[in-house]
């Protein structure tokens, strides 16, 4: 069906007057009379009786009526939800309790009127996340960007947009439960339990490269039961402890007594970028990458941090 027609259908169903319909239309009133004129060839029905009062509806006009007033509804939503600035920007952030879900939430309190789709390809790698992005399923998404840019899809962009630094979570029984800060070197000894770390992920690497750069002992074996008992067996352990980003959001009971000790001197920092499309037109991407540029911590020189060798290509 035309949509063109059923609006012109609906103009002059409200008005009353082709007139009229053709002045709210902008067009003319013979443009009015043979849109409906199609309309109605199409449909084997007269929609209107004329006469000199103006046209008014036949039965078949009154029974098409809010079926062609939804059609225009359907049709303008369906034009919203692609429209670049009218539907909502569609943003990966891999878990809700990470940094840059953190991030993203402070954004949309800056802006309420922005609306925002965020989403959770939590099976999605970095590859696979990027991929997304650039077939348009998401408008972008935050990753560790683990090859050089030459090494990207052509259209993709990336900006490094979060230093994330770590802390140790253990229980109120660890040996290091009433430290103010560890440093790596003081991890040597401990079992860092980190089960369900995905084999051939950016953060696998990282954590990886990681241990090996300081000696720790990180331990991804065991069932995956989730994050609640994950902090249920290290709360209640003398000799478990794992790695949390700073900005990390976990919840637990206040009987666990979990205690988060930042790491230090040097600083392990988990570098994370923004991945979008340079060709994408949706004005909230661009207020997305201006508030989190401004937001972003920086690594001074003269920081004691520790970061992967692929930390520099974001």
């Amino acid at each position: 069906m035309d949509l063109a027609a059923v609006r012109t259908f609906v103009a002059a169903a409200d008005a009353g007057q082709f007139q009229d319909a053709a002045t709210a239309l902008s067009i003319t009133q013979q443009a009015v009379s043979k849109r409906i004129a199609a309309l109605e060839k199409d449909l084997q029905v007269r929609l209107f009786t004329r006469t000199a009062r103006g046209a008014h509806l036949t039965v078949d006009g009154q029974a098409l009526l809010p079926h062609a007033r939804e059609l225009i509804r359907v049709a303008e939503r369906a034009d919203a939800s692609v429209r670049p600035g009218r539907r909502a920007l569609r943003i990966d952030v891999h878990s809700r309790r990470i940094a840059p879900a953190v991030l993203l939430q402070e954004f949309h309190r800056t802006d309420p009127r922005i609306e925002l789709d965020v989403v959770t390809l939590l099976d999605a790698d970095v590859h696979a996340a990027t991929a997304a992005v650039e077939a348009g399923t998401i408008d972008a998404t935050f990753h560790a960007v683990t090859v050089p840019a030459r090494q990207l899809p052509r259209a993709i962009r990336t900006a490094r947009v979060i230093d994330e630094h770590h802390e140790l979570l253990v229980g109120p029984r660890h040996a290091l439960a009433d430290a103010g800060s560890v440093t790596p070197a003081q991890l040597v000894e401990h079992r860092i339990w980190m089960p369900g770390l995905a084999t051939g992920t950016e953060w696998a690497g990282y954590y990886d490269e990681l241990a090996a750069a300081f000696g720790l002992t990180i331990d991804v074996t065991g069932p995956v039961f989730g994050s609640e008992a994950l902090m249920a067996e290290i709360a209640g352990s003398p000799h478990l402890a794992t790695f949390i980003g700073e900005r990390t959001r976990y919840l637990w009971p206040d009987s666990y007594d979990l205690r988060r000790i930042p790491v230090r001197d040097p600083a392990p920092v988990y570098p994370m970028s923004l991945i979008w499309r340079d060709d994408n037109p949706h004005p909230a991407l661009s207020s997305l990458r201006d508030y989190l540029s401004s937001r972003r911590r920086t690594t001074t020189s003269d920081e004691n941090v520790w970061m992967p060798k692929w930390g520099a290509w974001q």
